[in-house]
C-alpha cells in the first residue's frame, strides 16, 4: 500500500511535464517475475534519466565523494619529443610525453598554482631541458629550493656556462645594473623598478633625485649604485662628479639647484631615496654584487647557451632587497635580449627567462604587453609563474592572459578558476581547474603556431640528482673570483666615503657631514 502511495506520488510529479514523451502508470501484478523480463524499455536523454535518478545535488552529502577534475586526453597535435622540444610531463590520457616546441614556447607560458601542487617540478623540468640542449637559461627563484633542485642535476659538463647568484656563495658575481651600453635605457629601468617596489611612498621628487644621480654617474667610468649616497651626500664627491656639467638646462642645471637648497629642505628631500638605498647596499652580499664597476659575466652570453641561477632567498636577504635584486636581473635580461636587434633572425639563440614568483619582478618602465610582444621577436621565452591572481595587478594580469599564449594550470581557488576557465572551455570547467590532483594540470599550448584545446597533463618527478652540487659552486666560485673586477681606486674611495661629522681630521661641511680628503690612506 505505502509502494503504491509512493509511485502515485511519484507520477503525479511528472504529470506537469506530460508531452509527446509521457510516463504512464501501470499495475505490476508480479513484481519479482517483472523485474527479471527483458522488456522493449523505453529512451531518455540524459536530462531526464537524471531526473528519474534523483542524484543528490547538495553540496555535502553524507557517505557521496563528489568527482574530482575529469582526465581530458592530449589532441593529437600535441608533440611527444623529438629535436628543438621541452618537455613539461605526460599526458593523464593515455601517458605519452608532452613537449612543447621550442619556437612555440617564444610565444611565452603562464605557469599558476599555490605551493605543494608540482609547480616547481615543472619549472625545474623545463630550466634542464634548456640546460640538456644548450640553450641560455636564467632562473629567479624568490625561495630558494628551485635553483637548489636545477642545480643538483645539472652535469659537470655544464659547469663552464654557470653562473651562481646566491647569498651562499663567496664570492658572489659581480653584476652591476649600470653596466650597460645605453645609459638612457638603464636608468629608466632602475628608476621605474624603485619607483614601482616603492610605488607607495614615491613621488616626482624622489624620482628626480635617484634619476639625476644615476645620470651623472653615466658621465664617468664605471658607475655604481654604491656611489648615489656619497654624490648625494659628500660636498667633495659632488665636486668631483659634477665639476665638468654646464648645461643649465640638464644635470648642470639640476646640482646648481640641488647646491642651492637650504639644508632642511635638501635634507628632507633625499632622506627617502638614502633611506631605501641604504637598506638595500647595507647588506654585504648585495654590496659585493652590485657595487662593482663592472660585471663579472656578460648577460649576452648567458642567452646564448649559459646558465644564470638566482637564488634569492627572502628568508635570507628580505622581501624589498629580493625584489629589486631580481628586478635587476630581469631589467638586464632585457637590455641584452634588445642588443639583438642587430643580429639577423638566424644568428638569434633561443633563451628562456623563468621567473618563479614573478609579480614581484615584473617593474621595467614598458607595457609587458609590448614586452611580451618584442621578447618573442629575440627569441626569448618567457615563463612567468606565481600562485594566484590576485597577486598580480590589473595591467601584467590582462598582458599575461593575452600574451601567453602556453597555458598550464595546477589547482586553484574557484575565484580564479572562474577567470582561467575561460582558456580551458569546453574541455575543462572552472570545478575541474579547481579540483585538480597534485602533479595534474591543465593545459593548453600553442603547437605550430595554433593553440590546441585543453587536455590534462602530469608533471614528470624530476631525475635523480647528479652529485655535482658542490663542484658546479666550486667553479662558480673560482670562476667569479677570476672575473672579479677591480675599481679604480679612485672611484673606489668615493664610495668608500664617510658621511659622519664625528670621523677624526674631519671638518664639518654645509651638509652637516664630513669632509674627507680624496687622497691619502684608506678610511
Amino acid at each position: 500500500r505505502r509502494a503504491a502511495m509512493l509511485a502515485a506520488g511519484f507520477a503525479a510529479a511528472f504529470g506537469a511535464y506530460t508531452g509527446l514523451n509521457r510516463l504512464r502508470p501501470v499495475i505490476v501484478r508480479r513484481p519479482d517475475a517483472d523485474a527479471r523480463e527483458m522488456t522493449g524499455g523505453f529512451l531518455l536523454s540524459t536530462p531526464e534519466l537524471a531526473l528519474l535518478a534523483g542524484l543528490p545535488t547538495d553540496v555535502a552529502v553524507p557517505g557521496l565523494a563528489r568527482a574530482g577534475a575529469k582526465a581530458v586526453a592530449a589532441p593529437p597535435s600535441v608533440r611527444s619529443g623529438g629535436r628543438s622540444m621541452r618537455t613539461l610531463g605526460s599526458a593523464q590520457v593515455g601517458g605519452q610525453t608532452v613537449a612543447m616546441p621550442v619556437a612555440d614556447g617564444r610565444h611565452h607560458t603562464h605557469v599558476i598554482g599555490p605551493t605543494g601542487v608540482g609547480k616547481s617540478t615543472l619549472l625545474a623540468n623545463l630550466a634542464l631541458s634548456d640546460i640538456h640542449a644548450g640553450r641560455g637559461v636564467v632562473v629567479i627563484d624568490p625561495r630558494g629550493d628551485l635553483v637548489t633542485d636545477i642545480l643538483d642535476r645539472i652535469p659537470a659538463t655544464a659547469a663552464d656556462r654557470l653562473v651562481l647568484l646566491d647569498p651562499m656563495q663567496d664570492p658572489p658575481p659581480a653584476f652591476n645594473p649600470l653596466d650597460a651600453d645605453d645609459p638612457d635605457l638603464a636608468v629608466d629601468n632602475l628608476v621605474s623598478i624603485f619607483s614601482r617596489i616603492y610605488a607607495r611612498h614615491w613621488g616626482p621628487r624622489m624620482d628626480d633625485i635617484l634619476r639625476a644621480s644615476l645620470l651623472t654617474l653615466f658621465q664617468h667610468a664605471n658607475p655604481m649604485l654604491t656611489l648615489v649616497p656619497p654624490l648625494l651626500l659628500n660636498r667633495q664627491v659632488r665636486a668631483q662628479l659634477t665639476g665638468g656639467l654646464h648645461d643649465p638646462a640638464g644635470l648642470g642645471g639640476f646640482w646648481t639647484a640641488y647646491e642651492q637648497l637650504p639644508l632642511p629642505v635638501r635634507a628632507q628631500a633625499i632622506a627617502p631615496v638614502i633611506a631605501r638605498l641604504r637598506a638595500l647596499l647595507m647588506r654585504r652580499f648585495v654590496r659585493s654584487v652590485v657595487g662593482q664597476p663592472t660585471s663579472s659575466f656578460d648577460m649576452g652570453q648567458v642567452l646564448d647557451g649559459g646558465i644564470l641561477l638566482c637564488r634569492l632567498s627572502k628568508g635570507e636577504l628580505g622581501d624589498d632587497t629580493v625584489k629589486l635584486l631580481g628586478s635587476f636581473v630581469v631589467a638586464s635580461v632585457w637590455q641584452a635580449a634588445t642588443a639583438r636587434a642587430v643580429r639577423p633572425q638566424a644568428q638569434r639563440r633561443d633563451a628562456t627567462l623563468i621567473v618563479d614568483e614573478c609579480q614581484n619582478f615584473l617593474h621595467l618602465p614598458r607595457g609587458f604587453d609590448e614586452i611580451c610582444a618584442e621578447a618573442r621577436g629575440y627569441r626569448l621565452s618567457l615563463v612567468l609563474a606565481h600562485q594566484n591572481l590576485t597577486q598580480l595587478p590589473r595591467e601584467p594580469a590582462d598582458a599575461i592572459s593575452a600574451n601567453c599564449r602556453n597555458k598550464i594550470y595546477f589547482t586553484c581557488s574557484p575565484e580564479d578558476a572562474r577567470t582561467l576557465a575561460k582558456h580551458t572551455l569546453p574541455e575543462l570547467d572552472e570545478h575541474d581547474l579547481s579540483h585538480l590532483d597534485a602533479f595534474h594540470a591543465a593545459t593548453r599550448l600553442l603547437v605550430d603556431g595554433r593553440q590546441t584545446p585543453a587536455f590534462t597533463l602530469v608533471t614528470r618527478p624530476l631525475p635523480a640528482p647528479a652529485g655535482t652540487a658542490d663542484h658546479l659552486r666550486r667553479v662558480a666560485a673560482a670562476s667569479a673570483r677570476r672575473a672579479r673586477p677591480l675599481a679604480p681606486p679612485a672611484i673606489a674611495r668615493l664610495a668608500d666615503l664617510p658621511d659622519d661629522p664625528a670621523l677624526p681630521g674631519s671638518t664639518p661641511t654645509d651638509d652637516g657631514l664630513a669632509d674627507t680628503p680624496l687622497t691619502g690612506g684608506d678610511t
